[in-house]
């Protein structure tokens, strides 16, 4: 049995208790029409749905992925991927299936890019519900002079060096949601209030 597959179990013994998906992509470019994926991450995790707070880790992946196009020079400035670390490479399918079928919901910070490259892939993804951890949390309101991952983790002490690859900022961004807002509730607790207020999920 995979950890996801356990962690359904348990949530089905605590109501409680959810699961969300945070992943990442990192992409030849940055049209979702003609550029493709290059390296998928995820962490699933399992939360508490009264407290707000996430409680651990059940299941991680991170793959990558030969392209049948060409790396964007820019999208390459930023992830440092080329066609030589990625010749050969596939994704494995049944692993991220596996991990969407354990999520109640998906979390990217800045859903709107990640979405519809992951959708393309695994139209499963397509029958999830979506969160954004870049718009659905009120960082402005704050005084967060940008949304952007690298400065927000950067404000919270997260890291010190930054590579820009897939599970790093998988990985920094679900230890920002971790951290308590103004308001004295975690950031993930306001991202679900988000998702539960506008019935993006039900519970």
């Amino acid at each position: 049995m995979s950890g996801s597959d356990r962690s359904s179990v348990a949530r089905r013994a605590n109501a409680e208790l959810g699961a969300a998906c945070f992943l990442d992509v990192e992409t030849t470019g940055f049209s979702p029409r003609t550029d493709e994926v290059v390296e998928l991450a995820m962490v699933l995790f399992e939360f508490d749905y009264n407290a707000g707070e996430i409680t651990r880790v059940v299941d991680t992946y991170c793959g990558l992925r030969e392209p049948s196009v060409p790396i964007h020079p820019g999208a390459a400035r930023v992830h440092g991927l080329t066609l030589d670390n990625l010749r050969g490479k596939q994704l494995d399918d049944s692993r991220v299936q596996s991990i969407l079928s354990g999520s109640d919901f998906l979390i990217a910070h800045n859903s709107s890019f990640d979405k519809p490259f992951v959708c393309r892939l695994f139209r499963q993804a397509l029958q999830i519900p979506w969160a954004c951890s870049c718009k659905d949390i009120r960082w402005h309101m704050y005084g967060y002079g940008s949304a952007r991952l690298q400065e927000l983790i950067r404000a919270h002490n997260i890291r010190t060096t930054q590579t820009h690859r897939a599970m790093d900022d998988v990985s920094d961004a679900i230890e920002l949601l971790k951290c308590h807002s103004p308001s004295g509730h975690t950031f993930f607790a306001e991202l679900l209030q988000a998702v539960q207020a506008d019935g993006r999920i039900s519970r």
